[in-house]
C-alpha cells in the first residue's frame, strides 16, 4: 500500500547503506542514492540515472520522496519573491527570497502556523498545525537557491529562520535541516550565513549555546519592559525578560557571538523615551546590534507604525550609547511577504 512506504529522506546515509546491503546490493549504492536526495535534490527516483531501472523500481515500491512543491510564486515590485509551498499532506507554508545588490537571502518557515501568540503577527493568528520536517525546511532553501540563480544570476548567500513558526519550538528538525544545509553532502553553505530568529525561548537559547551551534542569533524583542512586552507578546508572561536576558548572557559567554535584536516601534505602544531607555539598558547586557523594523500592517488596525520622529529618537539614543543600530525598510509588502505578514493569503 502506498501509505506504508516510508519517506526515504528520513533515513541517514548509514541506514540507506544498510538497506541496500539487506537487499543483497553493495553499500555504496546507498551513498549514490543519498547524493541524489540531498546534494542533487532529486524529486523522483527516475532522476537517479546512474542507478539501474530495477533498483529504481525497488526504491519506488519501498519509499516515497515527500518533496515540497512551489504552488504559487509571487514577485514584488522591489524584486522580492514569495513562494506558497505545498507540503506532501497538502498543508501550505510560505517562504521568501529577498534580493539586494550584494546578496540574496532566504526567509524560511519552520512550522505550519506558529506555537506562539504575538499579537502583531499574521502567522501567530494561525493555529499551529505541525512542525516542518528537516527535508521540508531544506527544500525551501533549495527552491529559493534555484530562484536566486534563475532571476538574479547568483547563488543564495544567506538564510534566516524568520518565516512562519517559532524555530526554537521545532529545535531538533531545524538543527537537522541546518546540518544538511551546511554539509558538503548537502548545500555546503557556511553556518555563519544562517540566522535563527526567535521570539525568545530561554531554555532553547541555552541549548543552542550548549550544542555549539555556529549560526547567528536574532531575537524579536519589541519591548524591554515586561508589562508592555506581555501585552503584545503574551508568552512573555511565561518567558519574562529577566529569563531571556540570562539566556542571552549564557549564549554570549559560550559563543562570543553578537546578538541582533529585532525591534518595531509602534504608535502609542512603545514610541516614548522610557521605552527607548529600557531598550538601551537591555542592550548593555551583552554585545549586540539593533534592527529597527518598519511595521507591516495585518489589517486589524490596532498596531500602527510610529512616526519617523519616534524612530529617529530610538536611533539617536542607541547610537549615543555606543549601540549599533540599523533602520530596516521592509521588502515585499505589496505581496504580503514582509516580516509578520506571512499567513497563507496566497494559498
Amino acid at each position: 500500500m502506498k501509505n506504508d512506504r516510508k519517506d526515504i529522506r528520513a533515513l541517514t546515509k548509514k541506514q540507506l547503506q544498510e538497506f541496500f546491503v539487506s537487499q543483497g546490493d553493495k553499500s555504496f549504492r546507498g551513498s549514490q542514492v543519498y547524493e541524489w536526495l540531498w546534494s542533487k535534490s532529486a524529486h523522483t527516483f527516475e532522476e537517479m540515472t546512474n542507478i539501474s531501472k530495477e533498483t529504481r523500481e525497488m526504491l519506488k515500491n519501498n519509499f516515497v520522496i515527500n518533496h515540497i512543491r512551489v504552488d504559487q510564486m509571487q514577485r514584488s515590485s522591489d524584486g522580492t519573491i514569495k513562494n506558497a509551498v505545498k507540503l506532501h499532506d497538502s498543508l501550505t507554508v510560505e517562504s521568501v527570497l529577498i534580493p539586494t545588490p550584494k546578496r540574496t537571502t532566504a526567509c524560511v518557515s519552520s512550522q505550519v502556523g506558529c506555537s506562539l501568540d504575538c499579537q502583531f503577527c499574521a502567522t501567530a493568528k494561525l493555529k499551529r498545525m505541525r512542525n516542518l520536517n528537516p527535508d521540508e525546511i531544506y527544500d525551501q532553501v533549495v527552491a529559493i537557491d534555484n530562484e536566486s540563480r534563475l532571476y538574479f544570476d547568483k547563488p543564495l548567500s544567506n538564510i534566516v529562520f524568520m518565516g512562519m513558526g517559532e524555530p526554537l519550538m521545532n529545535y531538533n528538525n531545524v538543527m537537522k535541516a541546518i546540518e544538511k544545509i551546511t554539509s558538503k553532502e548537502g548545500l555546503g553553505m557556511s553556518p555563519k550565513r544562517i540566522t535563527i530568529s526567535t521570539s525568545g525561548v530561554p531554555k532553547m537559547i541555552k541549548k543552542l549555546a550548549d550544542d555549539e551551534a555556529k549560526i547567528k542569533l536574532a531575537v524579536s524583542l519589541h519591548s524591554a519592559i515586561d508589562e508592555v512586552r506581555t501585552k503584545i507578546m503574551p508568552f512573555n508572561e511565561t518567558f519574562p525578560l529577566k529569563d531571556l536576558k540570562e539566556a542571552l548572557e549564557y549564549w554570549y559567554a559560550k559563543t562570543k557571538s553578537r546578538i541582533t535584536y529585532e525591534y518595531i516601534v509602534w504608535k502609542d505602544i512603545n514610541d516614548n523615551r522610557p521605552a527607548a531607555q529600557a531598550l538601551v539598558d537591555f542592550c548593555k547586557a551583552v554585545p549586540c546590534k539593533v534592527n529597527l523594523i518598519e511595521y507591516n500592517p495585518i489589517d486589524d488596525g490596532h498596531f500602527q507604525q510610529a512616526s519617523a520622529e519616534a524612530t529617529a529618537m530610538y536611533q539617536n539614543m542607541l547610537e549615543r550609547n555606543g549601540i549599533t543600530v540599523t533602520v530596516r525598510r521592509s521588502r515585499g509588502k505589496d505581496i504580503d511577504a514582509a516580516c509578520g505578514q506571512l499567513a497563507n493569503k496566497s494559498a
